[in-house]
């Protein structure tokens, strides 16, 4: 087969959840403002062969990121796949702190969802296919070469695309940050973290659980029954010196060992799935942004799993940079402009900020031990039990509502 040159407006590199979201999204306002867009996403692996972003895991995807989702169009093909997530509960193993956040108490039917990566991978796709999106898949980017006006992409079998405006939604460790020889900065937790599906003798009612223990922190998020038995997907950090001893336990120890560290909250745990590891760090674009580039997701930056905000911040870059490219497409101008870039730089930067700094202050905080550390966080832990107003601000970011109006009013400004 002869390689092919294509030319597109804007060109995705990375076709999992931020991605192929993405996508569909800007189809989508594309449709809408009846202004023609010509896309591209480029992915290296079909959902189901051994993508890692739509492999067994499970995700939490926010009541407000479940809202903005509805807005792209995307979650009513989605929502027969989430288990809603009723409430939240918080607790600090071995000490007094705990704290429930309630979805009934917001007048919600629920605080999130549930998804399965690889169910939603198949959807997302089906969806792809029906638009005039150019899909190349499987197919992986082998270089960059950038003009004035844009980037020229090679791709591994040879083909070549033309963009305006290339998007970086490739993961953590992403091909065009590679290419682009971007920096990025590494903060390591001195973590890592074992993920599996485990099976419940108590059906959990939507119940999700945050257990903070001297080792690391332990996150159950409910599932779909599985064959008649309560699922529960399981994130369960600790010192890396001990992930290869609990990865070569049997099940059966691995589930008392579980017990143990989280407890009877969730009831026995029965069963185990599959055990998985990797490790835990905080890495981040200071700049998430080139010429002609912008980084969404996990190629921006990824987050300590234990909150369950990597997605939902990643959902926001995608509002923000649709923001931001509304005015631009209804005026058909340059959608890969140095305004662009400046813009969508701008009205993520607090979002960002303020998650990144909250999620590495909660990790380190409740993995320390030092005494009034330990007493200010479970009395902060009890407060939020005692006075019920202390909790809409945590419970407001745990819904991934907070920093969703800066790229907004940024671009009604414009």
């Amino acid at each position: 087969m002869n390689p092919q040159s294509t030319e597109v407006d804007i060109a995705i590199v990375g076709g999992a959840m931020v991605g192929a979201s993405l996508a569909l999204a800007l189809s989508n306002l594309s449709r809408t403002l009846q202004r023609p867009l010509k896309l591209a996403l480029i992915e290296a692996h079909e959902p189901g062969q051994g993508q890692s972003g739509f492999d067994a895991r499970a995700i939490a995807v926010a009541h407000g990121s479940r809202h903005a989702l509805q807005q792209m169009g995307i979650w009513p093909k989605l929502a027969n796949l989430g288990t809603p997530i009723r409430d939240i509960h918080v607790s600090d193993r071995g000490h007094f702190g705990m704290t429930e956040i309630n979805s009934s108490s917001f007048n919600l039917d629920a605080l999130g969802e549930v998804v399965e990566l690889e169910r939603v991978g198949q959807v997302l796709f089906a969806a792809l296919a029906k638009t005039d999106i150019a899909v190349f898949c499987p197919s992986q980017l082998a270089s960059i070469d950038s003009e004035v006006q844009g980037h020229t992409l090679t791709l591994n079998n040879g083909n070549k695309l033309y963009c305006k405006l290339l998007v970086a939604a490739d993961g953590a460790n992403s091909k065009v940050r590679q290419l682009q020889q971007q920096p990025q900065q590494i903060s390591a937790f001195g973590q890592s973290a074992i993920i599996a599906n485990v099976a419940s003798n108590r059906p959990h009612q939507g119940m999700a659980w945050e257990r903070f223990t001297e080792h690391g922190p332990i996150a159950l998020l409910p599932m779909a029954d599985s064959n008649g038995k309560p699922r529960l997907s399981l994130v369960w950090a600790m010192p890396e010196a001990a992930i290869t001893e609990r990865l070569t336990l049997t099940d059966s120890d691995f589930l008392e060992a579980l017990q143990q560290a989280f407890g009877n909250r969730a009831g026995q745990f029965t069963a185990v799935g599959s055990r998985y590891s990797y490790p835990l760090a905080l890495s981040y674009m200071s700049r998430p942004a080139f010429h002609r580039t912008v980084y969404l997701g996990n190629a921006a930056q990824t987050l300590h799993p234990i909150a369950g905000q990597g997605f939902n911040l990643g959902l926001r870059d995608i509002s923000g940079l649709l923001a931001v490219l509304k005015p631009v497409l209804q005026q058909y101008a340059d959608v890969g402009s140095v305004s662009v870039i400046h813009d969508y730089l701008a009205c993520r930067e607090t979002d960002r900020r303020q998650t990144i700094n909250s999620i590495e202050f909660l990790v380190r905080g409740f993995s320390n031990q030092y005494w009034p550390l330990v007493v200010g966080r479970n009395l902060g832990l009890r407060l939020l039990s005692w006075i019920p107003p202390l909790k809409v601000p945590v419970a407001h970011r745990a819904m991934g509502w907070h920093g969703r109006d800066t790229c907004n009013a940024l671009a009604r400004s414009r």
